[in-house]
């Protein structure tokens, strides 16, 4: 993988990692945990885990989305 791009992916990852750490929103927290798992994707894809990438790629948003609602519905 071109460094600027393993670079970039792994600022990602730190990133993502310290704003869930640090968040108290748990709707910014979910979505630090997107940011996350976007930098994680491309780590995965250079492995050649195509399927486990594809995996990960349709489940994390949908389960993004259906946590929100969740959230959403228990704050008062």
């Amino acid at each position: 993988m071109n460094e600027l791009l393993l670079g970039a992916f792994g600022a990602l990852l730190v990133l993502g990692a310290g704003a869930t750490i640090l968040e108290h929103d748990p709707y910014k927290k979910i979505i630090s945990l997107s940011v996350l798992i976007g930098g994680a994707i491309p780590f995965i894809v250079d492995r050649g885990l195509i399927d486990v990438a594809t995996a990960v790629a349709l489940i994390a948003p949908l389960s993004t989305i259906f946590i929100l609602m969740a959230v959403r519905r228990a704050a008062p």
